[in-house]
């Protein structure tokens, strides 16, 4: 049964299950792909100075880290590789229905997320085209959501933006 219902269309296309809500600091959550496979981890650190979350593979390397800018918690998240700030995620605009997140990455061309960010219904887009569709509308699982990558994109690093996105949309205790 395909994970992402009558989303066939493209073969080439890469399919992850995630859980709402599921980065919360101090919890460990797996990222699955379309054939129910563990391909990412996602390990939540409570740390003196700031929270983070670690995407690592299945075997435990890490692939990135994820941190909250002690001074602007909920506005900004920066994504790190190896101590070396890879990206960061801003809350650009806020209204009733639409959000929308700046994805500034360096050396490379940056990223904008768009759509109804709090219902896990939007787009990330670099240059205009779609690089990400986020959507629970794929899923009868209550809580579950679906991220689908285009072809040819940092998979890991997709998935790093969605966690931030998703820790800076809803409250963690």
């Amino acid at each position: 049964m395909p994970l992402l219902r009558g989303r066939r269309d493209e073969a080439s296309t890469t399919r992850y299950r995630m859980q709402e809500k599921l980065f919360a600091i101090g919890d460990d959550f797996w990222i699955e792909n379309e054939a129910g496979q563990r391909t990412f981890k996602v390990k939540g650190k409570a740390l003196r100075v700031r929270d983070t979350l670690v995407l690592e593979t299945p075997n435990g390397e890490e692939l990135f880290s994820i941190q909250a800018k002690v001074l602007h918690v909920r506005d900004t998240m920066t994504i790190e590789r190896g101590g070396q700030k890879v990206a960061s995620v801003k809350k650009a605009l806020v209204s009733p229905l639409r959000d929308r997140f700046s994805i500034d990455v360096d050396g490379g061309d940056d990223m904008e997320a768009k759509g109804n960010i709090v219902d896990h219904e939007y787009k990330i887009e670099r240059d205009g085209n779609q690089v990400a569709e986020v959507s629970r509308r794929w899923f009868r699982v209550r809580d579950t959501y679906g991220i689908e990558i285009a072809p040819g994109q940092d998979d890991a690093l997709v998935l790093a933006v969605a966690a931030c996105i998703d820790q800076m949309t809803h409250d963690v205790g």
